[in-house]
């Protein structure tokens, strides 16, 4: 496993966010370093959306401080394509990127053939390589995924998972990515974090090499515990 750069990319020190009388970030405080990637599980409401918003600059805290880098991206569970624009037009929407750029980027997700293609004609996993593309077109310091593979078939999604790694290992920007299967943080993670009803309740080192064996007994142990964590009986292997 290549270590990552100690130097924090992201901090965020007594952050709190609240939704009227609702506060649903307490005090949090987070770091993650270049090149690291960190997972984050929690139940439903406890706060792992807004969190990522706050770091995508989407929304605003309310007390703390965040540092975070100018160039980031963002991917969500729906690829929010625009159905009128061909792939290509998606991937670099918003952007300045050249065709060749989108080529690259496209390419490096697997859909070189792609560019003219319509949305409708896209397979959902397709579709994700789509918005995977166009957050890689942007060359972020700091990508910011959030349950990017949860509507994926099983199999989609496994594929998915490696070729996130792949890219992750090429470009050795920090990640955070929100998830609700423990297996899929384990086997893709440095660290996983958990919330808590708002607060960071655990953290995770993660320092075996990747690929994880998921039938491994260490693999199994950490996820006993994180299902522990998360109030899921033993056994279970994701939280919704």
């Amino acid at each position: 496993m290549t270590t990552p750069d100690t130097t924090n990319l992201v901090e965020i020190s007594s952050l709190q966010k609240n939704f009227g009388d609702r506060t649903v970030l307490h005090d949090v405080s987070l770091s993650i370093g270049r090149g690291e990637f960190v997972a984050l599980l929690g139940a439903s409401g406890s706060g792992k959306s807004t969190l990522l918003r706050i770091l995508a600059g989407l929304e605003t805290s309310d007390a703390g401080e965040v540092r975070a880098p100018s160039n980031v991206s963002v991917g969500f569970q729906e690829p929010r394509l625009l159905p009128f624009r061909r792939v290509a037009g998606n991937v670099r929407l918003g952007c300045s990127a050249t065709p060749a750029e989108v080529s690259a980027a496209l390419a490096e997700v697997g859909l070189a053939s792609f560019e003219r293609s319509w949305p409708s004609s896209l397979s959902g996993g397709e579709a994700q390589r789509v918005a995977l593309a166009r957050a890689l077109v942007r060359t972020p310091e700091l990508l910011l995924l959030d349950e990017p593979f949860a509507a994926l078939d099983a199999l989609t999604r496994l594929k998915m998972q490696d070729l996130v790694l792949n890219i992750w290992r090429e470009h050795r920007f920090g990640v955070l990515f929100i998830t609700h299967d423990v297996d899929e943080a384990i086997a893709l993670a440095d660290r996983v974090v958990v919330l808590e009803q708002g607060r960071i309740g655990f953290s995770a080192e993660l320092d075996t090499p990747r690929p994880r064996d998921r039938s491994s007994d260490l693999f199994g142990t950490v996820r006993n515990t994180l299902l522990e964590r998360l109030g899921v009986p033993a056994g279970h292997h994701s939280v919704h």
